[in-house]
């Protein structure tokens, strides 16, 4: 069964799964372009408007952890419309479907007991 312009539950399960392991990838190889090329625009805009430089710059000062992960380093991916949540080890990603597909509207995310993530990339 199709919903409506985004696929499957599957395919979209995998799309994002893609989208988590190529930002983690370029997060590890400190790929500060790549990295914001898979940043949603908000998220863009608040590292250029905290670091107050170029989003590629200004990133890769931003402590979010990394490792050039596997798909078998995924601990989990829950996918909901058009959100998807990919935890890895040591990060959790959310993530948003665009026109040109996923993007990351959240990085280096912790849970907190009865609270909201607490997320060291994120938009204004």
């Amino acid at each position: 069964m199709l919903t409506t312009g985004c696929g499957t539950v599957a395919e979209r399960r995998t799309a994002a799964m893609d989208a988590a392991l190529d930002f983690e990838r370029a997060l590890g190889a400190r790929d500060g372009a790549a990295v914001c090329a898979m940043l949603a625009p908000s998220v863009r805009e608040e590292v250029e408007r905290s670091a107050r430089t170029a989003c590629e710059e200004g990133v890769l000062t931003e402590e979010v952890p990394s490792a050039a992960p596997a798909a078998d380093d995924i601990e989990g991916v829950d996918v909901s419309g058009r959100q998807a949540r990919v935890v890895f080890p040591a990060d959790t990603l959310f993530l948003s479907q665009f026109s040109g597909g996923w993007k990351v509207i959240a990085a280096g995310c912790t849970p907190r007991p009865q609270r909201p993530y607490e997320c060291l990339l994120k938009g204004g």
